[in-house]
């Protein structure tokens, strides 16, 4: 939070200053102190090793603390987790200060809501279903308080537009931390029952491997999306001709896929077949790709090669699973007059002939220097046309459902200077792509 604006500096002294008179009310607290102390190791042991190691946030101890704790003490809870802990940007005092206010405003008014719908006696019975009532409601109160918080120095520190600032983020926040809020839950049911804080400790346990799983999937995801990126990139760099056509590619692959009820795994492997159906023209000589005017028939088997060239390049790479396929078929036509190996109807592979449709569309109405873009009907009119040829027709018609009922509004590019001779390209029947 370098060079915040005053305002915003302002905003969080505030929140200081409201936290320092929550925090005033402890002295009317007479419960015992070693709940508290607890309690607030437990959850800087959280935020030291967890949300250190694998990021995001993790407040089923705070919620425990707003089910078990008055308001200010439970406020205590999160203090000294958020000043201690690091989320890997430098430790300014304004950005401890504020990491520390957040959570605490937002647990002391769910503990102020839990205990005046009675939810401490709700826990102390075991009152279910009743006790999910006013824990449900601090769960609540907690996700405004933060949603609220958040938003103000989103408009203040970044100058975001007001609406812009608070839009979703309730709706991102209440179903993660609603699942916190059971765990939470549980725990204060079981630290008030006969066995006491040692078995509701245990209810970490579990919660700790699933965030451990989740935080796995998603750098393993972000890795992923990474490897995709660096490749695309790499394409687009010494392709310009087609920049943008990769992501484009991507967006029909799946337009198709969800239109043929593919399950969402499926769908995530067509994104990444569109994507990089084009990766092997990295082995191409760029003179050529970059060749005005027509090509040599030698030169035509060069560029050929590159679904091959593609598919040893991502040979190795397990998580495209079926895209690799794809990309090594998706110039095959059903008729088998397409290349690598002239495959013929069902021997292309499905996932194949889904990128072949979304190639040629995005080919057709796609603005380049040479020709503008063709409307989406002609360019559907002469995939119908080419249909039980080149195309699988079931691709097709899913292409054109889709297109229906979703619209196709990319981002057009125009990536070469006005004066290009770059010759037109023809139809999909004879597309130089």
């Amino acid at each position: 939070m370098e060079a915040v604006p005053a305002r915003a500096r302002v905003y969080v002294a505030c929140a200081a200053v409201l936290t320092l008179l929550c925090l005033l009310q402890l002295h009317h607290n007479r419960s015992p102190w070693w709940p508290v102390v607890l309690l607030a190791v437990v959850y800087a042991g959280c935020e030291h090793l967890l949300r250190r190691r694998f990021g995001g946030t993790f407040h089923p101890v705070l919620l425990a603390g707003a089910f078990l704790l008055p308001p200010p003490a439970a406020l205590l809870v999160a203090l000294p987790g958020a000043l201690l802990g690091h989320d890997g940007r430098p430790p300014t005092p304004l950005r401890r200060v504020w990491r520390a206010v957040r959570p605490a405003l937002a647990v002391w008014g769910a503990s102020r809501v839990h205990w005046a719908l009675g939810g401490r006696e709700a826990v102390a019975a075991a009152d279910f279903p009743y006790a999910l009532l006013p824990a449900g409601a601090a769960v609540l109160a907690f996700c405004l308080i933060l949603a609220a918080l958040d938003g103000g120095i989103l408009t203040l520190a970044e100058r975001v537009p007001p609406r812009r600032a608070w839009r979703g983020l309730l709706s991102r926040s209440l179903a993660p931390i609603a699942a916190h809020g059971l765990a939470g839950l549980m725990m204060a049911v079981l630290w008030r029952s006969p066995y006491g804080p040692a078995a509701a400790l245990l209810v970490l346990l579990p919660m700790c491997v699933s965030w451990w799983a989740s935080a796995q999937y998603h750098r393993e995801r972000a890795a992923h999306q990474a490897t995709i990126r660096a490749l695309v990139q790499a394409v687009d760099i010494k392709d310009g001709y087609t920049r943008g056509h990769s992501e484009r590619v991507g967006q029909a692959s799946v337009l198709i896929a969800r239109e043929l009820g593919m399950d969402d795994e499926r769908v995530e492997v067509l994104r990444f077949a569109g994507i990089l159906h084009d990766v092997g023209k990295l082995g191409v000589p760029t003179r050529l790709l970059r060749k005005d005017g027509p090509l040599t028939p030698e030169e035509r088997r060069i560029i050929e090669l590159h679904p091959e060239y593609g598919h040893e390049m991502v040979r190795g790479i397990s998580f495209l699973g079926e895209a690799r396929a794809a990309i090594l078929h998706h110039h095959e036509r059903l008729d088998g007059s397409g290349y690598p190996y002239g495959l013929v109807g069902d021997q292309i592979p499905e996932c194949a002939r889904v990128v072949a449709v979304a190639d040629a569309f995005d080919a057709m109405t796609s603005t380049r220097s040479y020709r503008r873009a063709r409307p989406v009907p002609t360019a559907l009119a002469e995939l119908e046309r080419c249909a039980g040829a080149q195309f699988d027709p079931a691709m097709v018609g899913a292409l054109g459902r889709a297109l229906a009922r979703h619209g196709w509004h990319p981002a057009v590019t125009a990536d070469e200077p006005p004066d290009s001779a770059r010759p037109p390209e023809p139809s999909p029947s004879g597309a130089r792509r």
